[in-house]
């Protein structure tokens, strides 16, 4: 019976010991809720827009550049990069000498070939002319020849002097001449078939052809400003050997530039023309210029690691301040809601795909469910669920998970 004892003290012991740190425990927990801080926000009425950020690339939106038509030398540069040129002003001389010995050549080309056509028109030149017209002459003198040797014999056959045989061969003479005759006739009337005629034509338009090319290749060696505008760019200097096709040098007006922005592949779809923009340079800080949406884009590409829609954007208060080949951020607009409540983004939470917040009620906190509306990178907009004045918590300073009920402190 004594060890029984013993063994009932010892459990009430425990039990006394349990509840005691159970008490403890719930004690220190309410003490613990009411230490809770936190940071809390007003829902309040905003304007609320969803934006997106992406890099772009400014560009002209007519850009000229100029290169070499040949392989020649550079004689002069009159320009220096970031002059400002008037239309029609020279900007850089090329070495020409090559450029006029080739215009030279497709000229003389051109005339030759003039010339053999007008040859064809007027049936041959001069000496083939004389020639036909020789041979014409001598064909019908032997007909002549032929048709009074044929009657002859044909007056002879009848007294009996001449046979049979004589009259025939003599006549088979005067077809060939006549036939003779009647040939050349035709080549001094038609002196060429219409193939030739074509020929000749196309070797015109071809000689021709080659000119003009001769001659742009010319004008193109004397480099012209087609605008008035900047230029940006000289590639070249002065004496330098350049081989054909090189960049020699480029202009535009730089208050009629846009943008090139590269946005990905998935931001594509809440994109729109007309979407307002925002753009900054990194190298004028404190400015901003705005535009629009221009063109969306029509195919995707690759950019670097990234699969990108390029999207042009029309800059409407441009100046030169935006040089070209820069890089830029560019900020659009997707939405934008006015007179909308709002709630910070860190003030929404969600359970079992049901948006929700914790409302501050007499320093507690209420698990309130709401309906939400746009959402951009701080803010979300409220549809139901709380009204304006309303507090809800942001977080706990200390990191503790929030839960119903809690007591908490607001810590502004």
């Amino acid at each position: 019976m004594a060890e029984e004892a013993k063994q009932s003290r010892k459990y009430w012991l425990w039990a006394g010991i349990a509840v005691i740190l159970i008490a403890v425990f719930v004690v220190s927990r309410q003490m613990t809720q009411d230490e809770i801080p936190v940071h809390a926000a007003v829902v309040a009425r905003n304007t609320l827009r969803s934006t997106l950020s992406t890099n772009g690339l400014v560009e002209p939106v007519q850009n000229y550049e100029f290169y070499s038509p040949l392989a020649t030398a550079v004689t002069r540069i009159a320009v220096q990069e970031g002059d400002q040129v008037k239309a029609g002003q020279v900007l850089m001389q090329l070495d020409a000498v090559n450029a006029r010995a080739h215009v030279a050549s497709a000229l003389s080309g051109l005339r030759a070939a003039e010339a053999s056509l007008e040859a064809l028109r007027q049936g041959g030149t001069l000496a083939q002319q004389q020639s036909l017209a020789s041979n014409l002459r001598r064909a019908q003198l032997n007909l002549e020849q032929a048709k009074s040797e044929h009657k002859a014999l044909t007056m002879l056959q009848a007294s009996g002097a001449a046979s049979a045989s004589e009259v025939a061969a003599s006549r088979q003479r005067e077809l060939l001449a006549e036939e003779a005759v009647e040939s050349l006739e035709q080549r001094q009337s038609k002196p060429y078939s219409p193939v030739e005629m074509e020929r000749a034509q196309a070797a015109v338009s071809e000689a021709q052809t080659a000119l003009d090319a001769a001659r742009s290749v010319l004008a193109q060696t004397t480099i012209v400003a087609p605008i008035a505008g900047t230029v940006y760019s000289v590639n070249v200097g002065a004496s330098d050997f350049v081989e054909e096709g090189k960049l020699l040098l480029q202009m535009a007006n730089l208050k009629d530039v846009r943008v090139r922005a590269y946005f990905d592949e998935p931001e594509i779809g809440r994109l729109a023309v007309g979407q307002k923009i925002r753009i900054v340079w990194d190298a004028r800080p404190g400015r901003e210029w705005h535009g629009h949406i221009a063109q969306l884009p029509s195919t995707i590409v690759s950019y670097g690691t990234r699969n990108v829609g390029e999207v042009l954007v029309a800059i409407d208060d441009a100046d030169d301040g935006l040089l070209p080949q820069t890089h830029v951020t560019v900020t659009v607009t997707t939405s934008s809601e006015a007179n909308v409540l709002t709630v910070p983004r860190e003030a929404l939470h969600s359970e079992g795909g049901k948006p929700y917040v914790y409302r501050i009620e007499d320093g507690k906190l209420v698990h309130t469910q709401v309906t939400t509306g746009t959402i951009n990178l701080t803010d979300v907009a409220i549809l139901s669920g709380l009204h304006e004045g309303d507090v809800v918590a942001t977080g706990s300073l200390s990191g503790t998970a929030l839960a119903e009920n809690d007591p908490v402190k607001v810590v502004r």
